[in-house]
């Protein structure tokens, strides 16, 4: 197999897996199963010779957590590249190949989302060698999942006849939409329709001659965001104005179901898009009763549900059938049936302006992480943990005051003129209006109690003097 340029997608907010998944904090950054992240899970699936150094195209609010994920695996990682705002995978996938032409040899580009789960790797890889061999003879290949069973939640890829040239590959006969269950069902018993899973394999090439052909508008801004794309620290911003001007289109809506160069490769691979609370619970480990459980939980006569807790204790009792999760700040009951619905109840909290649409109860920062512990009229109190060596901006608050309590570590604390040095059960107090730091000197996490109280305590509150991040 010819060297394959990775980029992986991960620009999505995961909605159907909330209170767990929001879009500051999407299911693709989250341990879902297993010991690590679904993002990691992706960057380690494209380790190996056979492969260039990944690229990684997310949003902007989320890059220093991807950053930081990609960094404790320890492995090689190109560009992080930043979209200003969400424009579905076609524009994402132009991107993608501007960038692989900056390299020689128009090597084939595997795209694909950063939050699937693939327990058969070896599967994948031979997928992808047979994917890649049709690439290099203009192919636009997509992976197509052999499908378990009957399902309304994805698109299908109906198989037409194979390759000659390209073993293991064959003729896209259409691309379907989401069908219902009486369709499934036929699809299924047909034998020729795949689950569509989103994963696509071409040159850089040939997928700007098919964007050329088909969405010339498209190509013409993502190809202006590119060039006008500036370096910040280790990440490529997108340029802003050419970006959002760019229309939100799918891979397969924009290019792959107009060109005749389509191909798919099947494959059973142990694939999953954990694209919902029932999905997770398919793919999760059951107990003899049919439960998946993670956290502080206590089943009694409790069957075939998934009960997940990283917060308080949940305990059920005579029910069958439900997913229950439990945040700090957010609680889902729902029949595992009605579970692929949670989109809709998203939306209805972010046009109502509810925190907990968007919001976790733990806010990632380069330096380390905040946490709501309680709120209420004018107060708030956060958990604050510094990572070693880090420290926060240098900044000024207008309408709010802070105390900061040590709990662990040592604080390097700027207030006003003053510098100075704290231990654990030290405190400070933060006048409205003072010029402040907070840092991390030693070699342990250093965490503090905050509490804030005054007039306002939104995030926006902040004049940064000075910071190591370049957020202004």
């Amino acid at each position: 197999m010819s060297e394959l340029i990775p980029i992986i997608l991960s620009g999505g907010s995961g909605t159907r897996l909330w209170p767990l998944s929001r879009a500051l904090y999407p299911k693709q950054l989250q341990v879902l199963a297993g010991s690590e992240t679904l993002l990691q899970g992706a960057l380690r699936r494209v380790q190996g010779a056979q492969f260039a150094a990944p690229l990684v195209i997310c949003n902007h609010e989320h890059r220093f957590v991807v950053a930081e994920q990609a960094r404790t695996l320890d492995l090689p990682l190109g560009d992080i590249v930043l979209e200003p705002v969400g424009r579905n995978t076609a524009p994402a996938a132009a991107v993608a190949v501007l960038l692989a032409l900056e390299r020689p040899g128009d090597k084939p580009v595997v795209l694909m989302p950063s939050d699937h789960i693939v327990s058969d790797k070896a599967a994948f890889t031979e997928a992808l060698s047979q994917a890649a061999e049709a690439a290099n003879r203009g192919r636009l290949v997509t992976f197509g999942i052999t499908p378990g069973r009957a399902e309304t939640g994805y698109g299908y890829i109906l198989r037409g006849m194979e390759i000659a040239d390209a073993p293991g590959v064959a003729e896209v006969g259409a691309f379907v939409e989401k069908p219902d269950m009486a369709t499934a069902e036929s699809y299924l018993a047909d034998g020729r329709y795949l689950w569509n899973s989103g994963i696509f394999v071409f040159r850089p090439s040939d997928m700007i001659a098919e964007l050329e052909r088909f969405q010339p508008d498209l190509l013409a801004a993502t190809e202006l965001a590119v060039r006008r794309a500036e370096r910040d620290m280790d990440f490529l911003r997108l340029d802003p104005a050419a970006f959002e001007s760019i229309s939100g289109l799918s891979v397969d809506y924009a290019v792959m179901e107009h060109t005749e160069r389509a191909a798919v490769v099947p494959v059973d691979m142990g694939w999953s898009d954990v694209g919902s609370w029932h999905a997770l619970w398919e793919i999760g480990d059951k107990d003899d009763q049919g439960n998946v459980t993670t956290g502080d939980v206590m089943l009694t006569k409790t069957a075939n549900s998934l009960v997940h807790t990283t917060g308080p204790l949940v305990v059920t009792l005579g029910v069958e059938d439900l997913v229950v999760v439990a945040t700090a700040d957010a609680f889902l009951v729902t029949d595992r049936s009605h579970a692929a619905s949670l989109g809709d109840i998203v939306k209805r909290l972010t046009d109502a302006g509810h925190p907990a649409a968007s919001t976790p109860q733990r806010v990632y920062r380069p330096w380390g992480f905040y946490q709501s512990v309680d709120a209420g009229e004018r107060y708030q109190v956060k958990h604050i943990s510094v990572k070693p060596g880090a420290s926060l901006s240098l900044q000024r608050h207008a309408k709010r005051s802070e105390h900061w309590v040590v709990v662990n570590g040592v604080a390097e604390v700027v207030c006003g003129e003053e510098t100075k040095l704290m231990h654990e059960n030290e405190s400070i107090f933060i006048p409205v209006g003072a010029t402040h730091r907070l840092a991390n000197p030693g070699d342990e996490p250093l965490r503090i109690i905050e509490v804030q109280t005054g007039s306002y305590l939104g995030e926006d509150d902040i004049e940064r003097l000075e910071d190591n991040y370049g957020r202004g």
